[in-house]
């Protein structure tokens, strides 16, 4: 008997809808026997153009590269040299992103504080405030002033060593952040000035603002406060960047900050994570063509963030024109999220089961949510986050951290670069269409690049 594709032995057909595929057909049966949306952690899974669709152009005859090791290779990052009287010097231009104490356990903000100083990096607040041990371990830390306001505290703000405004953040531009109740235990309660075990949802926008003159207004003030010695950073959520950063020059930013849609969250919408937004590849390109356009490249500082791995993604970030990226969701990996193991008094101890207790498994869990992360990351619950101990998640983003620097150095050096931040456009090649007219860069092989006239 002769079997047609897409059928069984019994001739029934099986052929899927490219449209309405497995995954949707749960997803609207879901929908429907529930009346409610899916919320979940992390960032977008589909594919997007990214930084893999580029590569170096490497040095051989007609540029030369540096002998390995021997030649030295200068990553020292400046930040906040437009105004501030005391901008942020950086032994590499690799940050970490802002993620909340609440959305992460105290435990984790101490052990990011800690592997940021011994790199000589920054770390960042996020939303709810300051905590005690981030501030305490953190030589440089960068305080956020979020639309919710939650943990909000002018002493903070004087405390720290440069402010972020978040206007939006990658993976919910337009939207505000979640934290679920079961993550709002009495310290989190009292830091924001919330009711235990309920569910916050924090604004979409500033409360004392509707567009950029009062952004203005808000960045004079927080520079009255810090004396104009701290750099004011603008974060935006990747959109309409070429306006955005126009916009956030104008009012007055030291650094802006654009997180593209591979931009992970504690807690939003799925629909949120998966369609809003663009990619970081071309928010970066826009970013850059604004900054140029308004002759401030290199008077004002610019941050990349949104799906930032490794060092190769912090290479052509720089080479794209980003002075430094920020690094979140890679952090958490970094500390062991995902993993099938944790690390108690120096031994592994297997995880799995509390995966599978969650309904998922090692490397596919996304349940940053739920607040019962299996090896004590995205917790505040008391017995889950003694699963991170200072001590090993600071050895573990440090080595990361390393790895990352060591790795961008490496290519810049193949480039010829005595300095990373000497890494530029014409080193870069795509290796697709979409790649190629979202970056501005030619299609390897060639000279085209697609939409240039």
């Amino acid at each position: 008997m002769t079997i047609s594709p897409g059928q069984t032995p019994s001739g029934l057909s099986l052929e899927s809808s490219s449209t309405f595929d497995r995954s949707v057909i749960d997803y609207v049966q879901r929908a429907s026997a529930t009346g409610l949306y899916e919320i979940r952690g992390l960032g977008a899974k589909r594919r997007l153009p990214h930084f893999d669709d580029l590569v170096f152009l490497g040095a051989s005859l007609s540029r030369y590269p540096l002998e390995g090791y021997r030649e030295k290779c200068s990553t020292k990052t400046l930040l906040g040299t437009r105004f501030a009287t005391k901008p942020i010097e950086l032994a590499i231009p690799i940050t970490i992103a802002g993620m909340s104490f609440g959305a992460l356990s105290a435990n984790v903000k101490e052990a990011l504080g800690r592997a940021a100083t011994e790199m000589g990096t920054s770390t960042t607040t996020g939303d709810g405030g300051m905590t005690p041990e981030e501030r305490n371990s953190s030589k440089t830390l960068v305080y956020q002033c979020l639309p919710s306001r939650y943990g909000f505290d002018p002493d903070d703000v004087r405390r720290a060593d440069a402010i972020e405004i978040v206007i939006g953040q990658g993976a919910k531009p337009g939207g505000g952040g979640m934290l679920l109740g079961q993550k709002v235990n009495p310290r989190v309660a009292k830091m924001r000035t919330l009711p235990e075990g309920v569910d916050q949802r924090s604004a979409s926008r500033h409360p004392d603002w509707t567009g950029p003159d009062d952004l203005a207004i808000k960045i004079r003030e927080l520079r009255e406060i810090t004396d104009w010695e701290k750099p004011i950073y603008v974060k935006v959520g990747a959109t309409r960047v070429f306006n955005d950063v126009k916009l956030a020059v104008h009012s007055g930013a030291d650094v802006v900050v654009v997180d593209g849609m591979q931009g992970g969250t504690a807690a939003t919408q799925t629909v949120f994570i998966e369609h809003v937004g663009i990619p970081t590849l071309a928010a970066l390109r826009q970013a850059v063509d604004a900054l140029e356009d308004l002759n401030m490249r290199g008077k004002v500082q610019l941050i990349i963030s949104g799906g930032i791995r490794s060092g190769a993604d912090v290479a052509k970030a720089i080479a794209m024109g980003a002075d430094a990226v920020s690094i979140g969701q890679g952090i958490l990996f970094s500390l062991g999220c995902n993993s099938h193991t944790y690390v108690q008094d120096g031994r592994h101890v297997d995880a799995v089961s509390d995966y599978h207790a969650l309904g998922t498994a090692p490397g596919f869990c996304h349940h940053c949510h739920t607040g019962r992360c299996p090896v004590g990351v995205t917790t505040q619950d008391a017995k889950l986050e003694l699963r991170l101990q200072p001590e090993v998640g600071a050895k573990r983003v440090r080595n990361y951290l390393k790895t990352l620097n060591m790795e961008l150095t490496t290519i810049a050096r193949a480039c010829g670069k005595q300095d990373v931040h000497h890494l530029e456009r014409e080193d870069l090649v795509a290796l697709t269409v979409e790649a190629a007219a979202m970056a501005n860069i030619p299609l390897a092989g060639t000279s085209w690049v697609p939409g240039r006239v």
